[in-house]
């Protein structure tokens, strides 16, 4: 690996990453059809009701239909939940001021260093490994980030798959570089010999839907990937008002991928909110900027589900970082989150190719790409010995800690107890 030692310019930013519920999606050239997400039954059943399948995740008995508005795709025989499919906002963080930085850009990843990231790359680098990135798009023309599998990379907007497309903004580059840029100009990965593989599931612009995070996941196990990171976490909804259907479905299509042997790496989210299973009070502002209190248990989108590897965010200091989410029974580890150096594509034109950018999405990829470093030394290890293997290593009291789960991650330690 190679690393560039001349003076640099680093973008310094907020990953807030936000997302919220924006809309049914409907038809864009017939308004009297929607899109359904249905869980059990089966296409014969849901065609006989007037439905069009339009893909099926057999694995899971998930099917993404077409149907009349306002219609009910519960009501074929053997479905166990429906839902009309929702898009989520993502709220891209802003880079901003510049900070100059001497000598080697390793010498600036301080979250590599706390976890003992290059020590670990004595016993593995992730090489063998496959790794996919849900999100925004991965700009696969940045000088680190070449080992981005074009040809397997995908597209999956409004139901539709399609050939790989970059960025279209900077967070999906930026998640990649943490989990695996490969150093060969700046900055070195977590697993820099893995092979990743680009899910962009945003359209140029406005939110994804929550099909097409489906068909992602279903592509990731049936290419066989090893791990998939998703920092795409909303903010923590209230329990009573998670859709049962949407509940239902997202359960049987993590814990399918899983079962295949993929592990998903979740973010736990930027809200400072206790996720664990208890009343807490949470202030809002209306349009008026009043300020009003809602009180009640709250889950995240994906991390809140057995078969997700939640993690939360950590700082330099080694201690939870303040937007963190956490929760006992959440959180299975903690990750460096605040202020880690990345990618970030050329073409935002800001002066330079790497940023810093806070957020459990940057926690998050730390864990996938500590993933790709157990899979490579245990090819063989299933979701569940993988995440136990990482937790084993983590730095912590162990398991249940409502901050980091089992603890703060630790790569060296990791590999060593292989």
């Amino acid at each position: 690996m190679v690393h560039n030692t001349s003076r640099r310019a680093v973008l310094v930013g907020t990953a807030g990453l936000g997302l919220g519920a924006v809309g049914t999606v409907v038809a864009d050239d017939d308004d009297d059809l929607a899109q359904y997400v249905v869980t059990g039954g089966n296409a014969a059943q849901l065609e006989r009701k007037g439905f069009t399948v339009a893909h099926e995740i057999l694995d899971a008995n998930v099917y993404l239909v077409w149907g009349p508005a306002d219609s009910d795709p519960s009501t074929a025989n053997g479905v166990d939940a429906a839902f009309e499919d929702f898009s989520y906002e993502l709220d891209d963080p802003e880079l901003s001021s510049a900070v100059d930085t001497d000598g080697a850009l390793t010498d600036e990843q301080w979250d590599k260093h706390l976890i003992d990231a290059f020590d670990a790359h004595e016993y593995a680098t992730g090489a063998g490994t496959r790794l996919g990135i849900i999100d925004t798009g991965v700009d696969h023309t940045h000088p680190d980030l070449g080992n981005v599998d074009v040809d397997a990379s995908r597209t999956f907007v409004g139901w539709e798959e399609s050939d790989h497309t970059t960025d279209r903004g900077f967070h999906g580059t930026h998640v990649a570089g943490i989990a695996g840029a490969t150093g060969a100009e700046g900055i070195v990965g977590v697993a820099p010999e893995t092979e990743l593989v680009s899910l962009r599931v945003f359209p140029d612009e406005g939110g994804a839907n929550v099909g097409d995070s489906f068909l992602a996941l279903e592509y990731a196990a049936e290419q066989g990937l090893d791990v998939v990171n998703m920092s795409i976490g909303s903010p923590p909804q209230l329990s009573e008002d998670n859709q049962e259907g949407f509940r239902i479905a997202r359960q049987r299509v993590v814990q399918s991928v899983r079962r295949r042997g993929t592990t998903v790496v979740t973010s736990a989210g930027n809200d400072a909110t206790n996720l664990q299973h208890g009343n807490e009070c949470r202030t809002f502002e209306d349009e008026d900027d009043e300020e009003y209190e809602i009180c009640g248990n709250w889950l995240s989108l994906w991390g809140s589900l057995p078969d997700a590897t939640s993690v939360s965010a950590t700082t330099e200091d080694d201690e939870l970082a303040d937007f963190s989410n956490y929760g006992a029974n959440e959180i299975a580890v903690g990750a460096p989150g605040e202020s880690v150096l990345s990618t970030i594509p050329e073409t935002l034109d800001q002066n330079d190719i790497y940023g810093l950018a806070s957020g459990t999405s940057m926690s998050a990829p730390q864990v996938a790409g500590l993933v790709g470093l157990v899979r490579e030394l245990e090819p063989d290890a299933n979701a569940n010995q993988v995440e136990n293997v990482i937790e084993r290593g983590a730095e912590g009291s162990g398991r249940g800690d409502p901050e980091t789960g089992a603890g703060r991650i630790n790569a060296l330690e990791t590999v060593r107890t292989i």
